[in-house]
């Protein structure tokens, strides 16, 4: 409106002038006027508001759980697994992010389907926790043998850079959960620390057309990274002076036929603290903790994906030490850990109304170790077969189903029992 009423005036101006109304020293005087009010509305019109540098999206998961066998079987990645199950949400997500200037951004993701931290999950859901808050720095100009944004610095609450599931979000994985081979090694995947990412520009270009594409990348962590984090893990305060440090290397490639392979190695170490621990049974004798407690928690992990174009196959598995209930259950202390998973899947896109494309897969875990992040830190005992398919109906929705035969310990409650029966689970999830 202002630009039409500007021209509109400019016009009359020029008639004036043309019939000899105003002196030509009047109309350049008048022109001058208008060239300065333009270039004042230009550079308002160019300056960015603080709702202009901030977008807002999420998703909700939707999932409802059957066991048609022993109903005592447990996951502590899924609280829908119990007997009188029903419909649940496992995730509802707003992510909040921007660019604060050219080299400087910001991301902040709550959960609003968390639940109460040392809960099973019965009648606890549905609180809001935090998930992710932190802080991009880019280098905003060359820097050493470095592009521009090449390389960042992440400061925060964030995913810690150990292996490719880990990293993946929830929003693009395959199967309903993580494994617990990899995610043992830091529940929620997130802690607070400071991470350093260096990325190619190329690669960079190649990690987001991984998730873009609907490939199941897991987003750019650097293709190498390096960080210090308390270790403790998510939404929980450190425990020790110690902290953990880790490696992260991963380099996706385009072949020349057009099939994208990513592959790398991780690795961490640092003293988790192991807090105070609970007798079996009711009283029972006390449960002690080597080193009170602070033990030594090192893992090395390997990563291999041949992404699903259509044929995919995904492989993780990791290795280390940490902290373990022993075998005669009267103390917490250092312990061997390995456990890992593979993983086929095949996508076929259709592309037509109501179905994008169909994914179904198949993936066997184990895992061997203690959980340090559960109390008394329990020696787990995980081997498990799932068989399932996504159906992307669009890209704002899909719905998997999944079956599961599943042997496991029961971490969240003494004496730990291994339970061994089937699951059978759906999940309806949109994307805004």
């Amino acid at each position: 409106m202002i630009f039409t009423a500007t021209v509109a005036q400019a016009n009359v101006e020029d008639l004036l002038y043309e019939k000899g109304q105003i002196t030509k020293e009047e109309w350049l005087k008048l022109k001058a006027e208008h060239e300065r009010d333009d270039a004042i509305i230009a550079e308002k019109a160019a300056i960015k508001k603080w709702f202009d540098k901030i977008s807002i999206r999420g998703y909700v998961q939707a999932r409802y759980t059957y066991l048609p066998g022993d109903k005592s079987i447990r996951s502590e990645y899924d609280n829908t697994i119990r007997d009188n199950t029903g419909f649940a949400f496992r995730r509802v997500r707003l992510v909040f992010s921007g660019d604060i200037t050219d080299w400087l951004s910001f991301y902040i993701q709550p959960d609003f389907s968390g639940a109460v931290p040392g809960t099973t999950g019965d009648g606890s859901n549905n609180f809001a926790q935090l998930r992710d808050a932190y802080a991009d720095i880019f280098m905003p100009i060359p820097f050493l043998f470095f592009e521009e944004k090449e390389l960042r610095v992440r400061v925060g609450q964030s995913k810690v850079p150990f292996g490719f599931e880990n990293l993946q979000s929830s929003q693009n994985r395959l199967t309903f959960d993580r494994a617990d081979g990899l995610n043992s090694a830091v529940n929620g995947e997130r802690d607070l620390g400071m991470f350093i990412y260096y990325t190619p520009k190329e690669t960079r270009k190649l990690f987001k057309k991984l998730v873009d594409s609907g490939l199941k990348g897991s987003g750019d962590y650097g293709m190498l990274g390096v960080g210090v984090y308390n270790g403790q893990t998510i939404n929980i305060n450190d425990r020790n002076d110690n902290k953990h440090v880790v490696l992260h290397a991963t380099y996706p490639m385009e072949l020349p036929y057009g099939q994208i392979i990513q592959f790398g190695v991780d690795a961490y170490r640092g003293t988790f603290n192991v807090g105070a621990t609970t007798p079996l049974t009711t009283g029972g004798p006390a449960i002690g903790r080597e080193n009170n407690g602070n033990i030594l928690d090192e893992r090395v992990g390997v990563h291999f994906i041949l992404f699903p174009q259509p044929i995919g196959f995904q492989a993780e598995w990791n290795w280390g030490n940490g902290p373990q209930l022993n075998a005669t259950r009267t103390r917490v202390e250092e312990g061997d850990i390995q456990g890992g998973y593979v993983q086929g899947m095949y996508k076929w896109d259709v592309n037509k109304p109501w179905l994008t494309s169909l994914i179904p897969y198949v993936r066997y875990q184990e895992y061997s170790g203690g959980k340090k992040h559960r109390t008394n830190s329990p020696f787990n005992v995980v081997r498990e077969w799932e068989i399932g398919m996504e159906w992307q109906i669009a890209k704002s929705l899909e719905f998997t189903i999944a079956y599961a035969r599943s042997r496991r310990t029961d971490t969240q409650t003494a004496p730990y029992n291994i339970r061994e029966g089937d699951i059978v689970r759906t999940q309806l999830q949109y994307n805004f």
